[in-house]
């Protein structure tokens, strides 16, 4: 099957770039190149668009955390201002086909986008079957291939299985998107990896009414993210009910009846534990396989990422590679400028992604956000660095919502003030680290976020404090 803006294509179109996969990076991509006047088509499996992010990964994840949030919120805080409820219950079916009726909606929206655009969708999964050729198989079992000047693989990632110790079975022991459908809220979920995603699900749930368990190998939570960030959200989600089982190495997970005993060595001593549900949270790989790169003699790294230049180009001639496959954070929105840059670099056009102004967020509850060094990073570099740090407990907007934990935190050169730095554990972080990023792209330094006006009463005025702070000169502490 293939779907056109004005006309279904054959075996005899050659186009001037195929994308194969139409996730963030793929579908980003293919518009922008399309935009820039190249005949473009995007290869998908799914039989819908937007990839991991759209269908089971950022849109609907983040659908649950906010009904959750909401689920929360009445039930446990909105009696502080003096609104009175009772009889809340919850309708999980409504709440799952609220997700859905999102995911449809941008899902849908991405294909009135190629429409728009005229990107010829290929629906089948894409392979190299050699130089300038990609073979699409469709869901029905026939097969085409088509003729691209220029290809960018941008197939995404998948979580990583345990096969050894504790293999999905989509039932019992679960990943990400089998979190994503449960239709019963487990009375104890157990999630290995106190990472991104095991913390997200994990709140969701945990909002829900499950007991979580969080079982992490490292000696704390969030490992690579700045140090007091990673004790902050600790205390805090431990405060919401968490359990945390720090340099905690599962060893084994078997089902048991309706229950999953979870084994594992905790501090030297070998432990086990009953479980509804056991989430699987350790990561994600990238999706390299049944690419027919042997097609086109495209060797992979010894990480199973494939290789690239600073242009996005493989050593393989006009052969791209984006977003997950490649090295770096696993983010859509890393992808996506990706995306842009290699669809304008084919184009013949000037095309750059600034990693060191990329932010990373963590969408649990404060939400967490970051973007540049963490305080170790910059000591295990060597750097002599000034750090201004504001909680919210002091902030106006924060105490009028309700919402206290957390801090924004600063490092700047001790000898230049320019930003290395921006961490936030607080309330809509997501959204205020759009200020970090931008004073990041634009080289700036900790006295222009100090200098900068910021509204009153907001809870930005919390990224103001903690530059003033580099310089020992905050107002409200």
């Amino acid at each position: 099957m293939a779907v056109e803006g004005t006309s279904n294509p054959s075996d005899n179109i050659q186009f001037d770039l195929i994308v194969i996969g139409a996730g963030p990076g793929g579908y980003v991509a293919a518009i922008r190149a399309a935009q820039l006047g190249l005949k473009t088509a995007c290869v998908e499996s799914r039989g819908t668009l937007g990839g991991t992010c759209l269908n089971v990964g950022c849109i609907p994840s983040k659908a649950l955390l906010q009904s959750s949030e909401a689920f929360s919120e009445v039930q446990n805080k909105i009696s502080e201002h003096g609104i009175k409820v009772s009889g809340v219950s919850l309708d999980l079916a409504q709440m799952l086909k609220r997700k859905d009726d999102i995911v449809k909606g941008l899902t849908k929206g991405v294909e009135g986008l190629f429409k728009k655009n005229k990107v010829t969708w290929l629906q089948g999964h894409g392979r190299f079957v050699g130089k300038n050729q990609v073979a699409v198989d469709a869901p029905d079992g026939t097969s085409k291939s088509y003729h691209a000047k220029n290809v960018i693989i941008a197939t995404g990632s998948e979580p990583i299985e345990l096969k050894a110790i504790a293999p999905f079975d989509q039932k019992f022991i679960i990943n990400s998107t089998d979190a994503l459908v449960l239709d019963k809220v487990p009375e104890h979920l157990v999630v290995i990896g106190a990472g991104v995603i095991g913390l997200e699900m994990g709140s969701v749930w945990k909002r829900l009414g499950s007991k979580v368990t969080v079982i992490e190998a490292a000696d704390k939570v969030l490992p690579p993210m700045d140090g007091a960030v990673s004790a902050a959200m600790q205390k805090i989600l431990t405060k919401q009910g968490f359990e945390f089982l720090l340099n905690a190495k599962l060893t084994g997970a078997k089902v048991e009846g309706k229950q999953v005993k979870v084994i594992f060595d905790h501090e030297g001593q070998k432990k086990d534990l009953m479980a509804d549900k056991v989430l699987i949270a350790v990561g994600r790989r990238p999706n390299t396989y049944k690419l027919g790169l042997e097609a086109i003699g495209l060797a992979l790294q010894p990480n199973g990422r494939v290789p690239v230049d600073s242009h996005f180009r493989t050593p393989i001639d006009n052969v791209y590679a984006i977003g997950d496959v490649i090295d770096g954070v696993m983010l859509a929105h890393k992808a996506e400028d990706e995306g842009m840059a290699a669809a304008e670099i084919i184009a013949g056009k000037s095309g750059h992604v600034n990693y060191e102004a990329i932010p990373n967020v963590v969408y649990t509850w404060p939400e967490v956000a970051s973007v540049g060094m963490t305080e170790e990073q910059c000591k295990s570099k060597g750097l002599d660095v000034r750090i201004g740090q504001f909680p919210f407990a002091a902030n106006g907007r924060a105490k009028c919502l309700g919402q206290t934990d957390g801090f924004v935190k600063i490092i700047a050169d001790a000898k230049t003030d320019r930003l290395l730095g921006f961490h936030i554990v607080g309330p809509n972080a997501s959204e205020l680290i759009a200020e970090g990023a931008i004073a990041f792209e634009f080289g700036g330094s900790a006295e222009d976020l100090a200098r900068s006006s910021h509204a009153h009463p907001t809870l930005a005025e919390t990224i103001k404090e903690a530059a003033l702070s580099v310089d020992k000169r905050a107002i409200h502490i």
